[in-house]
């Protein structure tokens, strides 16, 4: 199925790098481009991509606050971040903005396609050098107990609070003090994004 892919940054070099390595891609569809926020805002008015590839520095606005203003206006389209840092904020932010993956722009054509093709799925992508970037900060920063790693776990796999307890043999009151260190550890929202950091830094599988 045809993907449709859009791309705002304000290098036309990167465009057009960007471009070439997808133009021969059968199921790639390239809808346009735009320099700046305000003309892929006036973009996106007229018509939505599946994909849109954001620079994280635009001359008029931070890509991180267009991520935001496009997930709430077109929560559809699907958006991935480009940049050349690796920086652990410019990443959390993008993700935390709505973004479903962050690609650096020395990308192959492979990582560059498999990131559009899981974002489009639905899923989440993160080069190997921003998840690397995220891991190295979070990883030596959160330490887990025995029984929050048994919790998370669980968490992950689905399970409500009164499952989780009955597994345990604790209560669902204990099970959601748990759920609630965890989320403040991991400097979270919710359980969503609690499983989904744990998952990129690989504290469960």
């Amino acid at each position: 199925m045809n993907k449709s892919i859009f791309i705002v940054d304000d290098h036309y070099m990167v465009i057009e790098g960007i471009r070439s390595l997808l133009q021969n891609e059968k199921d790639i569809e390239w809808i346009g481009h735009a320099m700046n926020a305000a003309s892929c805002l006036s973009f996106l008015h007229q018509r939505q991509p599946d994909v849109l590839l954001m620079d994280i520095n635009l001359p008029d606005k931070s890509g991180i606050d267009l991520c935001k203003e496009v997930k709430e206006k077109y929560p559809s389209v699907f958006i991935i971040g480009l940049s050349t840092f690796d920086q652990q904020s410019f990443i959390e932010k993008m993700m935390d903005n709505g973004a479903s993956g962050y690609v650096l722009k020395n990308a192959t054509q492979d990582e560059l396609m498999k990131a559009i093709n899981l974002v489009a799925g639905g899923k989440k992508y993160l080069s190997f050098d921003a998840a690397q970037s995220l891991r190295k900060v979070k990883s030596s920063a959160i330490v887990l107990t025995r029984r929050e790693k048994e919790v998370l776990e669980l968490i992950a796999a689905g399970m409500t609070n009164i499952e989780i307890g009955a597994k345990l043999f604790i209560s669902s009151n204990t099970v959601d003090s748990h759920r609630k260190n965890l989320i403040a550890k991991f400097e979270v929202k919710n359980t969503a994004s609690l499983v989904r950091m744990a998952v990129q830094l690989h504290l469960i599988d």
